[in-house]
């Protein structure tokens, strides 16, 4: 099965955040819940330097894959970055704030993907 354009772009998402030691990926796959995107990668660092270590080591793989930042939030105070992709945002908290808003509990209904955290996904 050949994975789709996205899921090549999460895998690159997940290399950088692992390259970086992004703590506790986690893959919302949206797609049939929200028309907002298809899929939410969500991961935590200890410190807001890592969170900003980790949002630009994914906005560099991006970039150099030719895949286009439509908007970035929150990278000034580094507590909850925002990276949207379009059919991809990335979310990258420090811990506890990752702990407080608890983005994988309100969207509970989507379906997490099996990722294998020392590389990408599992085919």
């Amino acid at each position: 099965m050949e994975k789709t354009r996205e899921r090549k772009i999460v895998d690159e998402i997940l290399d950088s955040v692992s390259d970086k030691k992004g703590q506790e990926p986690v893959v919302l796959d949206l797609q049939g819940i929200s028309s907002l995107c298809d899929y939410f990668v969500i991961s935590s660092a200890p410190s807001i330097r890592q969170v900003k270590a980790i949002a630009d080591a994914v906005k560099d793989r991006l970039e150099e894959l030719g895949v286009e930042l439509l908007r970035q939030e929150g990278l000034r105070e580094g507590r909850w970055a925002l990276l949207d992709y379009g059919d991809i945002v990335v979310h990258l908290f420090v811990t506890e704030d990752r702990d407080h808003y608890q983005l994988e509990r309100i969207w509970k209904d989507a379906p997490t993907l099996d990722i294998d955290t020392d590389s990408a996904l599992k085919v």
